[in-house]
Order: structure tokens, then C-alpha cells, then sequence
């Protein structure tokens, strides 16, 4: 293996359709017109020398390092800022070019340490540029200013070296037009110019969000990867898929044997486009963390020590008790839950374990507790059970609702890639309780923030709509020709009635009809009008409806079926989508046909050779429940942490409780493990082979880097046990599983390994139709055909407050941490948010005598816990929020039973709580913790 390079050609592509001819060195180049000298260049095969110019970046034209000739121009033009002409001809190398270039690099080599450039370290752009131009020796002595500035080692992932620093100002460029934090800046004038993040203060300290991107565009290697210095220059690179957020962004691994050194954005990453966030390119550390468990474990009991064994003895006594426990208490006794963290592969080998080998359809998955009901409204409304559009589409954007999502923190690369677009003039409406970055950034701003009150997303949509009719705002030729008529009708005569106005809504909603009025009207207008959700719309007792209140709206004005628009949900795990597609529900194959469906079984059968059950089976509070009253027994757990993940903790923990055997397979002793019975050691995205799908429906290679530290990738596991229960699985390879997946899937008709080698990734559905994939959905119909417009009442949840629980709860998630933070918590990203806080307004602090920092007491009718409290103008009166990714916080102890009409996603973001200040952790806190320290006892061999 090897390193993979990729071109740099200097300046951005043009867009521009027309072509015109240059000649560069004698060499003619049609290129279109916009394009820069450097650019057309380096498409030639010519490379340029350069410093302050790169592919990712507007030109800048400072370095004046990328110099050449031009036939009837005087002077030596700079190559990144000059655009091509039809007939221009150009030079790259002459006499006068190489001086001037000489000259240049030698006063940036006098402003740079001589000894930086000896080291191992040294390999950077800058040395090249100083080989390519021939320079040897330095006739200046280096100015003392920057040179003898300290270092900056805070950030816990990279250092600042100011003395390797050339102030060409990629890092700072790449801060503005990248990420779109402007976290840095130059300060000084001449010799005394310097880079500075937040008016001189530290990288840790500033507005930094750690995303890479300086370090990346760095020349010099000024920025630089800590692990770089630690383990030295990386031998060879594979290309992978981040494991954590729904965005899916593209990485080189780049190793130096099994080690990892870095992971680096991928370029031709098509969800990423070359960018990153704090996550995926820096928190991979958990993947050789100590904590790890590498071995399989048994116990007889929850409150007896783990005692390490082989990995025959562990799955067959995991088969053997599945076994036991069916034929006592029947087939339908035991069950499993796939993970959205895990391959579209090994997802779909635990529902076909579930289906083929226990006999039932009990196969539940996370992607339930956070996105079916976007499967139930999509799937309703358009026929398809997945977002509409790639994320490429939100260039073309004019407006963006952002509704019940935070892209900042939870989708961040998404996040940067839509500030690029506002800030090139898209508008901005966000429906959210609290006031997210994205309302209000460096050099955004939303036009409309409708602070709704929680659980009221039905009524403002509704009434956004109601004003969208009422002032005939609608698209009436799209809805005649792609929708059911009768049925928009009827819901037009819906929304229209006085009920639904913005003027009634606000009793409910609590947002001023004034903001709801001008949001309708704004992306009514929009040429091109998107949506994107997250789980604060989903989480809700109403979730499925909101959702078909989202797609009504977008229908109503014509906002499907073309690049910019469309209705997109923003999946919270690496794949949500995918363990949806693969039948991770007790009612679906994948491909999402209903187990009724006599046709899709038989499909099934025949390829499995087993009879499969056409009755429904348990959701994961179903099979909690019937633990509780002790018919259901056994559970295989794959890649959850469903203890700290789903609702009302205290009812988990009890259904886990009352079973026999539970086999919780996974990469550390997580939450749920303290009540297992067998823990089978899992792989992490960097061990395995395999598939995700992103939020864009989008299909990608997750490719090997390194031996399982376990022994084996997690689809072996789940083989291992399936063949202990007699299936007679043999598969070799993961890309055998994704045939199997093919052939039943409909979607995934044309999907291989094969074909997505040659085109990088794919977005289903993929068949003879589409053989390259679907970048956009129902362009010229709805997959239902036309689509179907649904009334949208608005019924208030059964979770009320009153004088007991006056505030409403709602949680989230935060920029450094991952979903439960089993992960991220184990790498340095710590250092930004060591606990869970308590978001509260000024108001209800002071009302119950609370100041920053104080330990407060979380209490609802479900439960209790304690943390610290922040006192923040960011959520509104009679409003809370926290996260969730600490394990002693237990935030869903506090959490209840009450979920989505249609699908069971519980309803995490509306819990009706008390604050009030606390002397330190509740009773359940202290049983708790006491439990996991019993829970985590391991006896081994030499111990014995």
C-alpha cells in the first residue's frame, strides 16, 4: 500500500459551461472559461510552484511564488489570480522566472527556522516549493519576531508554531471560507504580521471548533497533528467513511503500519467535499483505548464478576441459552437490536439472525427511538422512506427552514457547507425552542428564529401552511400536475379554518403570529425553497405528523423534485439510514415491504431456505414490557447502549433486569452491559469492511485499516453465532453480504462492491433505471406516484406542565460528543464538555435561587438526577435543556414512557421537569454508579 496524493490544482474549478483554448509550454488546453492559469496548468500536467494558493480556497494572489509569462502582457502575473483567455499563450519556465521565484522563496525561508526544515517533520509544501525552485542557500538572517514566539500546545489534537508560520493565510482563509467560524485572523503589520486566533488568544481558549481545516491547508507545517510529531510521517493511506454523524464525510487513514497517524478529509469525498469536524478528524483514539474489552466474557448472574473465555465457549453458550429459553418459553421469547453505528452489512445479518434463526420478526433498532417517523411520513406522503435531495443540493438553495435540528453541533460539515450558502445571500428561517449558533453566527444571520414552545411543531406548520393557502402562496400548477387533487383540497379546506391561524396557534405555540406570517410568505417565495429537520422534529408524540406537515408544505409550494428544495432529514448516527434500509424493524424486510407482504417473504424464504413468521413483531419498549411480565427472555444487542439511549431509564433498566440471557455485543463495558449476562468484544469502523448510508441516502465504502484488536470484524460475530444456531451461513466477505442485499432489496437492485470502486459512493435507489445512483428524488414523480397531501391536526401531547413540573425539558446534543459519548468521551475530546449541563433561563434561575455552576436537581414524574446548571438567554422562560452523553448525568432517567402515535419514537424532547438547587447526586445516581462498579468486575485467568 501507499500514500495516497491528491492533485492540487491550485484554484477552485470554474463553472462557467463555455470553453476556451490556452496554450501553456507549447501545450494547446481547452478549459473552461473562469478557469485560472495555475488551474489549466496543472489539468495540463504542469505544475506550478506555489504557496498561498490551493484547490479549496479563492485565489489570493499574495505568495507571489506562482509567477509566470504571458505573450503580449508586460510583467510576470501571478498564475492564481489570472484567468484564461481564448489564445492566451503562457510560460511557465524561464531564466526570469526561475530568479524571480528564487528571490521569493529566499525571504520566506529567511522568516522561517532552517533547523524546521531538517527533521523528519519537515516534508511539507514549503520544502517542496523551496526543492522545485532550486533554492540552497539563504543570503538574509532571519528577522527576531515571530521566530522566538512560543508555541501554542493547547488544543489537545494540534500545536501553532509561530516560527514556521509564513503568513500566506490558507489557515486563516480556510477558517473563513470553509468552516465558517472566522476563528482566525492576521494581526501586525510586516514582520510583525501573525496569525491569531480570537484576538490573541489560545487555539483552546478561542471560537476554534478544532475542525482541521487550518491544519490542512497549512503550508509549513506551522499547524500540525500532535500524533505527527508523536509517531512520525505516515507510510501509506486508505480510503474509509467516518463512523459517527449522518453526514457520511469521506477520510484517508493515513498509517504507518497498523497505526493510525491521521485521518485527513477526503477531496473526492461527495458528502464532505474535503472538509471535517472535530470528530471524525481527530476523536479516533477510543479505537486503541484501554478500556476496550478484547476478550469474550460470560456470567452466571448480573451481580457475579465477567470471567474472560474463549470465543467458542461464548457463542455457544449464547446459542445454547437462546435454545433454552425459546423452548421453555416459546419462539417468540427472545429477540435482538441492530445498531445504526454498524454496517448496512452487519445490520442486515442481525435481522436475517433474528428472522432466519430465532423464528420471529423481534428485531428492533436505535433508528427507531430517533427517525421512523420519518419512514411512516415519508413513506405516506411521497412513497419513499428517506430524504429527497444530496447535500450538493443546498448550493443552489434560496431559502432554508431548519427545523428541530442543531447542523452545528450535530451535523457540522453540513452545517459549514449551508453557511457558505447563506452568506452568498440564501435565507435562513429556524424553528427550534432554543436560539442554536446557527440563528445568529459570524456573518449570518436568520431572517426569522420562531422560538415555538416544545411539542408544538404541528401547530406552527400547520398555521404556516394555513397562511400559505389563505393568501394563495401555493404552487397551483405543480400541485394539479404531481399531486392528488381531491386530497390537496381537502387539506387546503384544513388549514384554512380559523382554528389553524397564526393568530389562534400562537396560544399554543407561544411564537408571535407576525414571525409565522413572514416565514410562510418568505419560503413561499423562495425560487427554490429546502427543508432540513432533525430529531426535534421526530422525538415527538406528534413526530410522524410533523413530518407529513413538512412534505405537505413543500408540495404545497413546489418545493420537490429538483436540486435546492425538497424535504431532508438530518440523520443523527453515521447509519440511521442504513439499519432502516435493512429491515431493522419488527414489521419490515429491508427495503421497507410490511412481513405481511406474502410476495417479499417468499423472496426471502426461498433465498434462506427458512420459513419466515408474517406476524409483526416486538418494538424495543414491547420487549421490555413483556420482560417485565416475564415472557420475553433473551436479547442480542448489537452495537446499543439502549440503558442510556432510550427513554425512562428506570423501565429499562427493569426489562433488562428480568431477563436470562442477555448478549450485549460491543466495544467497551457500556451502560447496558451491566445487566448482561454474555459480552461479546466488538470492531470499530477502522477493523471491519463494509457499508453505511448517509442522510443523503448516499451508500459508501468502509474500508479496513487495521487487524480487529478483538480478532475479529463484528459480521464474523454475528456469522459465528448464527452458525452455532445452525444456519450454515459462509460468507467470506462482507461485499457477499452486500449481493445478498441486492438481490432482495429493490432499492439496492445495482449496488456492489464493484460499482462502488468505480464510482466512489451511491445513492440509492440504484437499479437499471438509475444505474449511477439518485442524487435528487422524485424529479419527474412521486415514488407513490402523486403525492398525498395529509391533514395535520394538532393534538398536545399527554405530558403536561403544571404547579408540580412547571418547566419543559428538552436534550440534545453538543459539537464535541457523540450520541451516549461511549466514543468520544474516550478520546480528548473531554476537554470541551467534561459533563452534561443544565441550559436555563435567567428568569427561572433566579426564581428558584440558582447561580452558575451550582448543582441543581432534575426531577419529572419518571424520575430524577442531578447536574450542574448554565444560566443562558439561549433557551426561553419556562424552557431547559441538556445533553445526554455522560452516563452519571442519566438524563432519560428523567425521560417518559410517552411516544409517536405512529411509530413509537418516544418523545425525548418534551418531559415536563422541576429545578431545584441540590446538595449532590440523587439516590439513583448513588445505586446506580454502586452497580456499575459491581457490574464491572472482571476475573481472569491469572487472577484465578
Amino acid at each position: 500500500m501507499t500514500l495516497i496524493r491528491e492533485t492540487d490544482h491550485g484554484t477552485p474549478a470554474s463553472s462557467q459551461p463555455e470553453t476556451v483554448t490556452v496554450t501553456i509550454d507549447g501545450q494547446a488546453l481547452a478549459v473552461p472559461t473562469g478557469t485560472s492559469i495555475m488551474r489549466a496548468a496543472s489539468l495540463g500536467g504542469t505544475a506550478i510552484p506555489k504557496l498561498c494558493a490551493t484547490d479549496t480556497l479563492k485565489a489570493y494572489g499574495s505568495c507571489r511564488v506562482c509567477l509566470v509569462e504571458i505573450d503580449g502582457r508586460a510583467g510576470t502575473p501571478a498564475s492564481c489570480t489570472t484567468p484564461v483567455a481564448d489564445g492566451m499563450i503562457v510560460r511557465t519556465q524561464s531564466e526570469r522566472l526561475s530568479k524571480l521565484r528564487r528571490g521569493v522563496m529566499e525571504l520566506y525561508a529567511s522568516d522561517h527556522p532552517m533547523e524546521a526544515l531538517a527533521t523528519v517533520e519537515a516534508q511539507t509544501e514549503f520544502r517542496e516549493v523551496m526543492d522545485a525552485v532550486g533554492l540552497e542557500e539563504i543570503r538574509y538572517k532571519p528577522q527576531a519576531t515571530h521566530l522566538e514566539c512560543p508555541q501554542d500546545v493547547s488544543n489537545p489534537y494540534f500545536a501553532f508554531d509561530p516560527a514556521k508560520c509564513i503568513v500566506c493565510s490558507r489557515c486563516v482563509r480556510a477558517c473563513d471560507e470553509i468552516q465558517g467560524t472566522f476563528a482566525l485572523t492576521l494581526s501586525g503589520r510586516g514582520f510583525q504580521a501573525h496569525v491569531s486566533a480570537s484576538q490573541d488568544e489560545s487555539f483552546l481558549q478561542s471560537e476554534c471548533v478544532s475542525c482541521g481545516a487550518c491544519v490542512q491547508a497549512c503550508p509549513t507545517g506551522a499547524l500540525q497533528e500532535k500524533a505527527v510529531a508523536e509517531i512520525g510521517l505516515p507510510e501509506h493511506s486508505v480510503v474509509t467513511t467516518c463512523a459517527y454523524c449522518g453526514v457520511g464525510c469521506a477520510f484517508k487513514a493515513e498509517m504507518k503500519g497498523e497505526q493510525v497517524v491521521r485521518m485527513v478529509p477526503w477531496k473526492d469525498g461527495k458528502a464532505n467535499r474535503g472538509h471535517s469536524c472535530v470528530k471524525g478528524r481527530f476523536a479516533w483514539g477510543y479505537a486503541t483505548h484501554k478500556e476496550r474489552i478484547l476478550k469474550p466474557m460470560i456470567r452466571g448472574r448480573i451481580d457475579e464478576p465477567w470471567r474472560e473465555v474463549s470465543w467458542a465457549e461464548a457463542i455457544g453458550h449464547s446459542a445454547a441459552e437462546f435454545r433454552r429459553l425459546q423452548q421453555k418459553f416459546g419462539m417468540r421469547s427472545i429477540g435482538g437490536i441492530t445498531s445504526s453505528r454498524c454496517t448496512n452489512e452487519e445490520t442486515f445479518l442481525v435481522q436475517k439472525l433474528v428472522r432466519a434463526g430465532f423464528g420471529n420478526n423481534n428485531v428492533d433498532t436505535c433508528a427507531r427511538v430517533c427517525h421512523s417517523p420519518t419512514g411512516y411520513g415519508l413513506k405516506t406522503t411521497f412513497g419513499t422512506s428517506a430524504g429527497t435531495q444530496d447535500f450538493d443540493s443546498v448550493e443552489q438553495s434560496d431559502v432554508v427552514v431548519i427545523i428541530g435540528a442543531n447542523p452545528t453541533d450535530g451535523h457540522p460539515v453540513f452545517a459549514s457547507r449551508l453557511k457558505q450558502r447563506l452568506r452568498r445571500g440564501a435565507k435562513l428561517i429556524v424553528i427550534d425552542p432554543r436560539r442554536t449558533d446557527i440563528v445568529r453566527s459570524p456573518h449570518i444571520e436568520a431572517a426569522y428564529h420562531l422560538p415555538l414552545k416544545p411539542g408544538t411543531n404541528v401547530a406552527v406548520l400547520t398555521a404556516m401552511a394555513h397562511v400559505i393557502v389563505t393568501e394563495r402562496l401555493f404552487d397551483e400548477a405543480f400541485v394539479r400536475d404531481r399531486c392528488d387533487v381531491a386530497e390537496f383540497e381537502d387539506w387546503a379546506e384544513f388549514v384554512a379554518l380559523e382554528q389553524h391561524s397564526p393568530e389562534a396557534s400562537e396560544q399554543y405555540s407561544g411564537v408571535p403570529a407576525a414571525l409565522v406570517r413572514g416565514a410562510a410568505r418568505l419560503y413561499a417565495a423562495a425560487g427554490n425553497g429546502a427543508i432540513y429537520y432533525g430529531l426535534g422534529v421526530t422525538e415527538h408524540s406528534q413526530g410522524s405528523t410533523t413530518v407529513m406537515a413538512i412534505a405537505n408544505l413543500a408540495m404545497a409550494t413546489g418545493n420537490v423534485g429538483r436540486p435546492g428544495v425538497g424535504v431532508n432529514p438530518l440523520r443523527g448516527q453515521n447509519n440511521v439510514q442504513g439499519a432502516c434500509d435493512m429491515g431493522s424493524f419488527p414489521h419490515e424486510l429491508s427495503g421497507y415491504r410490511h412481513v405481511s407482504d406474502g410476495e417479499a417473504r417468499d423472496m426471502f424464504e426461498k433465498l434462506w431456505g427458512k420459513p419466515l413468521d408474517e406476524e409483526p413483531g416486538l418494538r424495543i419498549p414491547n420487549m421490555l414490557d413483556a420482560a417485565v411480565d416475564g415472557v420475553f427472555k433473551g436479547l442480542y444487542i448489537q452495537g446499543e447502549d439502549i440503558l442510556q439511549s432510550d427513554p425512562n431509564t428506570r423501565h429499562v433498566a427493569a426489562g433488562l433486569e428480568a431477563m436470562e440471557c442477555v448478549v450485549v455485543h460491543d466495544l467497551f463495558l457500556n451502560e447496558t452491559a451491566n445487566y448482561a449476562h454474555v459480552f461479546l468484544p466488538g470492531s470499530t469502523f477502522l477493523e471491519k469492511n463494509g457499508t453505511f448510508t448517509n442522510a443523503e441516502r448516499r451508500i459508501q465504502q468502509v474500508r479496513r485499516v487495521m487487524t480487529p484488536m478483538n480478532g475479529l470484524e463484528d459480521w464474523e460475530i454475528t456469522q459465528a453465532l448464527a452458525n452455532a444456531l445452525d444456519l450454515g451461513w459462509t460468507y467470506t466477505h462482507p461485499s457477499q453480504i452486500m449481493d445478498e442485499i441486492a438481490a432482495v432489496t429493490p432499492s439496492f437492485t445495482g449496488v456492489s462492491y464493484e460499482r462502488l470502486d468505480a464510482l466512489g459512493s451511491i445513492q440509492w435507489p440504484c437499479n437499471d433505471k438509475a444505474p449511477a445512483g439518485t442524487p435528487v428524488m422524485h424529479m419527474d414523480h412521486f415514488v407513490r406516484g402523486k403525492g398525498k397531501f395529509v391533514r395535520t391536526e394538532y393534538i398536545p401531547t399527554d405530558e403536561r406542565t403544571g404547579p408540580r413540573y412547571p418547566l419543559l425539558l428538552t436534550t440534545g446534543r453538543i459539537l464535541s460528543q457523540y450520541n451516549v459519548g461511549a466514543q468520544t468521551r474516550r478520546t480528548d475530546n473531554i476537554v470541551w464538555h467534561e459533563e452534561d449541563l443544565l441550559e436555563i433561563h435567567p428568569h427561572d434561575a433566579e426564581q428558584r435561587g440558582i447561580k452558575e455552576g451550582d448543582w441543581i436537581k432534575l426531577a419529572s414524574r419518571a424520575g430524577e438526577t442531578t447536574l450542574r446548571a448554565t444560566i443562558t438567554e439561549r433557551v426561553a422562560p419556562g424552557v431547559v435543556y441538556t445533553t445526554f452523553h455522560h452516563p452519571l448525568t442519566q438524563a432519560n432517567v428523567v425521560t417518559t414512557e410517552y411516544s409517536d402515535w405512529a411509530t413509537n419514537c418516544p418523545e425525548y424532547k418534551v418531559t415536563a421537569v422541576q429545578v431545584s438547587p441540590s446538595n449532590g447526586p440523587s439516590d439513583w445516581q448513588e445505586r446506580y454508579e454502586a452497580l456499575s462498579v459491581r457490574s464491572r468486575r472482571i476475573v481472569t485467568e491469572a487472577a484465578e
